[in-house]
């Protein structure tokens, strides 16, 4: 790699935004919540749902670039049980969907009570910056530790998150110091979030065509979508127990 520092950083921030699109731009589980929140709650509905990918990308970027062995173990440890619970949520995930009348909910409407006594808790000086637009993710948030959950349990996006960091040592020229880490994490989560923006806007401007009857055959499609998630993780998380089992059998000793 050049030894212009300009360059180097240009060269890891630019590698990282195309890592944060591409880790997730593929349709997965968290982008079909994305779009169902973004076709009933507006744009911002949508972004809380991709704001939990994001901290959840930016989590395992993290464990990948500062190669922290001791969690990265307990993921390979545990690796048939992160699967199972992930295929639990997101067949869960998929019977809420099929279950639940959907509705649209307008744009502006908000949980005033809520937004009230969370503006008490912020000292007067701090209150103007509560009109920035980005606070109209509050009523939201509760979608966020969901969609975390929902990607820091699939593993086949972790593995496939971790085998991209462990390419990068000969793209970028290895991240041999701490602040290359630190900016290559943040502009992998930078480039996630530039997906999930991007995503919810495009379908935000198509939700006020929708009917109440096209919106819940949307809700169908995405629950029937989420359940086949599921079924190939739990098929996945079954192969991986006979496997096991098959290979502690191999190893006992045949009794005389």
């Amino acid at each position: 790699m050049n030894g212009d520092p300009v360059f180097t950083f240009l060269y890891i921030v630019l590698t990282g935004l195309v890592v944060g699109v591409i880790i997730a731009a593929p349709v997965g589980p968290v982008n079909v919540v994305c779009i169902q929140r973004t076709l009933e709650r507006g744009f911002w509905g949508g972004f809380a749902a991709g704001l939990g990918a994001v901290l959840a990308d930016g989590l395992i970027a993290t464990v990948a670039a500062f190669g922290i062995t001791a969690i990265s173990g307990v993921m390979e440890t545990h690796k048939h049980k992160i699967t199972f619970i992930g295929a639990v949520v997101m067949v869960a995930f998929g019977v809420k969907l099929l279950l639940t009348e959907p509705k649209i909910v307008a744009t502006a409407t908000t949980n005033i009570a809520r937004l009230r006594r969370f503006v008490e808790l912020i000292p007067g000086f701090a209150r103007p910056a509560l009109r920035l637009s980005i606070w109209r993710i509050m009523p939201h948030a509760a979608i966020i530790p969901q969609t975390f959950f929902l990607t820091i349990t699939n593993l086949g996006a972790i593995i496939g998150l971790f085998a991209i960091m462990s390419g990068l040592g000969s793209i970028v020229g290895g991240v041999h110091k701490t602040s290359h880490a630190i900016i290559l994490v943040a502009a992998i989560m930078t480039g996630s979030m530039l997906w999930w923006i991007g995503l919810s806007r495009l379908i935000s401007r198509i939700r006020h065509k929708l009917t109440h009857s096209r919106l819940r055959m949307i809700n169908q499609v995405a629950g029937v979508i989420m359940l086949l998630f599921g079924g190939l993780l739990l098929l996945q998380f079954t192969l991986g127990l006979v496997d096991f089992y098959q290979a502690q059998a191999t190893v006992r000793p045949i009794p005389n």
